[in-house]
């Protein structure tokens, strides 16, 4: 019966039309749901293909329209109808932006204490729009609470032995640059991070890499994979590419790019195995919960370096890896996603393995992406290589359910807020409660299932984030979902400067 309506147009267009009115009620904001933004387009081609014709075939003076009158009265409704359906569909079904300053965004983000000392610590900073100083907040904030960002041998503000990156470290910014628009991460808020690592008080010597992987052909904006030359992208000046980014940085420093969708169909052995081609190392064996067949880059930079995500630098010369230099830095979008329900910090680990390479020994694909709701992703961090930072974009946010991750200028909404934590977990769950769903229902009155960190329901987010936290506590990391294990430090960037 499906296949049947499938397949027939003209009964899809009506069915279509009904739905598109039915559903969409009183609540203009829910035209932009992508079942709303399917249906009006549906609709749309079924008035064009089966009214105009017939009305502009019937004869001025034919008897059933002999009235000029009745037949401008049919045309006109007929246009108006279509045209209504191609500005849903269009332009009109995008929710806009409601008109907040970065500190008035009509958001409630409260300040918190935990209840018990064993606590995951979360770090928010309001009032930003990238690189204006809310990054340099973000980094006293953390300082504060002892969560140093530069390590060294010297005690002092915002750093000491205990801090997360050295001076000759290589960091790899785990960014999102399979989409444009607002779907990438901001590139002011990049501009600023990398500014900040190479600010290091003991000076900078390390390198710093840019890496994601769009998936290769047919996935992402224009069906790039990928892309860190953009020519819309998140930024204020949205001409402000990641690749422009980085090359500003890379006249003073060793700062690049690696797009791991080049090399996500190409299968590889380990350095110390004696492979020494770009490629994707693959477990060929699956977790036996969440069913993923771990997957991870390997990969010589412009500078010559040679990295192996999960075991470190490898050192040619010596035939060995220094794991403790390499250093993650999780750097996630905020928004919905139309099959997992929300992007964040664990989500944003899809971009680390491959989802498009054929295993040697099975000769299927990987499929990595239908792991996610198994807590696919927990496996891949604790199996490869954690987070030191996780960081969550949230300037510019999707809050419309289930219709992320491709997210235009049009149908993203201005919060300007930035949070990080070394728990990717908890982080998550209070970035989707107290931003993402908040700001949903503020707005539209309307509650969302597929954001709720609380609805346990199979399949949903809160479901597999928690799948997602069992791995990463297996794997010996700490991670937290309950709201009486979390300190929240939140402070606004305006009053800081």
């Amino acid at each position: 019966m499906l296949s049947r309506l499938t397949n027939n147009m003209f009964l899809l267009g009506i069915v279509s039309i009904v739905w598109f009115v039915l559903r969409t009620g009183r609540k203009p904001s829910r035209a932009a749901y992508p079942c709303q933004q399917a249906a009006a387009l549906n609709s749309n081609l079924w008035f064009m293909t089966y009214v105009m014709p017939v009305v502009s075939a019937i004869p001025v003076r034919a008897s059933i329209l002999s009235d000029r009158k009745q037949t401008v009265i049919l045309v006109s409704t007929v246009i108006v109808l279509a045209a209504a359906g191609g500005w849903w569909y269009f332009g009109g079904s995008s929710v806009q932006p409601l008109d907040f300053s970065l500190t008035d965004n009509g958001l409630t983000l409260e300040a918190q204490t935990a209840d018990f000392t064993t606590a995951s610590d979360i770090f928010v900073v309001t009032g930003t729009s990238g690189n204006d100083g809310g990054v340099d907040t973000l980094v006293e904030l953390m300082g504060g609470q002892d969560l140093l960002l530069y390590r060294s041998d010297r005690t002092g503000r915002n750093r000491g032995p205990e801090g997360l990156i050295d001076g000759d470290d290589v960091v790899l910014l785990k960014v999102n640059c399979q989409w444009d628009e607002r779907g990438g991460t901001n590139t002011d808020l990049l501009k600023a991070l990398i500014q900040a690592l190479v600010d290091h008080p003991d000076g900078f010597t390390g390198e710093i890499i840019v890496s994601d992987n769009g998936q290769g052909e047919n996935r992402g904006s224009g069906s790039r994979g990928g892309a860190f030359d953009y020519i819309n992208n998140n930024a204020l000046d949205t001409s402000q590419s990641i690749q422009n980014v980085v090359d500003e940085f890379a006249e003073d420093h060793q700062v690049s790019t690696y797009l791991w969708s080049d090399i996500t169909e190409i299968q590889v052995d380990e350095y110390d195995e004696g492979d020494m081609d770009d490629g994707y190392v693959i477990n060929e064996t699956r977790n036996p919960r969440t069913e993923i067949m771990v997957s991870y880059a390997k990969f010589i930079t412009e500078y010559g370096t040679h990295v192996s995500f999960k075991k470190g630098i490898w050192a040619p010369a010596a035939g060995t890896y220094d794991s403790d230099r390499l250093k993650i830095i999780n750097v996630s979008m905020l928004k919905s996603h139309s099959v997992y329900g929300v992007t964040a910090s664990v989500k944003n680990y899809m971009g680390v393995p491959s989802d498009v390479t054929t295993s040697r020994i099975s000769g299927r694909s990987l499929d990595t992406h239908n792991t996610i709701g198994r807590g696919g992703m927990g496996t891949l961090m604790v199996e490869t290589r954690y987070p030191v930072l996780n960081i969550i974009d949230s300037i510019w946010i999707n809050p419309v359910p289930l219709n992320g991750p491709y997210t235009s200028y049009r149908s993203a909404t201005s919060i300007g807020v930035i949070a990080a934590a070394t728990d990717p977990v908890a982080l998550d769950y209070w970035c989707s409660k107290n931003i993402l769903l908040q700001n949903w229902e503020v707005r539209t009155g309307d509650v969302s299932d597929s954001m709720n960190p609380d609805n346990t329901t199979p399949g949903f987010f809160g479901s597999w984030l928690r799948l997602s936290m069992q791995e990463i506590i297996l794997g010996g990391y700490h991670a937290n979902i309950d709201e009486a294990y979390m300190n929240v430090y939140i402070t606004d960037n305006q009053t800081n400067q």
